[in-house]
Parts: structure tokens; C-alpha cells; sequence
């Protein structure tokens, strides 16, 4: 029967090389052993990618409601006209009848 350290002859000399053995050693408990490694880091690059996606959507719309308050308090007629379309508001000598389609 062989001893095992007969196969580490057999080995390239390269690899033989104990800085190669702790780099490789290295690189394969940061793979996947580590509390961050890269299973877990490609998931919170994806969740990132996520919040980015979702921060662009809010700043757009965060734009288009500026952009409709600017418009809405540019005028009396505008106001209303919004509190009447969204608050179904009305004057006092009026009546507003609603009508739904099913």
C-alpha cells in the first residue's frame, strides 16, 4: 500500500507550492464558506439592482407630482377643477350625481 505522500510527488510542481496551496485554500473559503460569500453577495447584488430599479420608478414620480402641483396651484380654475374631479367637491347651490359604469 502507498503512503499519501507519495501522490504529492506526483503533483506539478506548482502546485507543490505552499503560497499556491493557501492562495487556492483562500479563495475557496471566500467562495463558499464565508458569511459573505458568493452565493450570498450575488443575491444582494440583485437586491440591489431592485432598490435601484425602485428608487428611479419614486424619482419619476416624485417629478410628475411637482410638475402637477406646479400646474394645480398655478390658477383658481385648476384648483378646482381638481378638487372636483378627484374630491368630487361641490358648491354650496349645487348638486353632484356621480354615474358608474358596470
Amino acid at each position: 500500500m502507498k503512503s499519501p505522500l507519495t501522490h504529492w510527488n506526483e503533483l506539478p510542481a506548482f502546485f507543490r507550492n505552499k503560497y499556491v496551496l493557501v492562495t487556492l485554500a483562500f479563495f475557496i473559503w471566500m467562495l463558499f464558506f464565508d458569511n459573505y460569500n458568493f452565493f450570498v453577495r450575488s443575491e444582494i447584488r440583485g437586491e440591489l439592482r431592485e432598490v435601484r430599479e425602485k428608487k428611479a420608478y419614486y424619482e419619476a414620480q416624485i417629478k410628475e407630482v411637482k410638475n402637477e402641483l406646479s400646474s394645480l396651484f398655478g390658477s383658481e380654475e385648476s384648483l378646482e377643477k381638481f378638487a372636483r374631479e378627484k374630491y368630487y367637491m361641490k358648491r354650496a347651490d349645487e348638486d353632484v350625481f356621480i354615474i358608474v359604469d358596470e
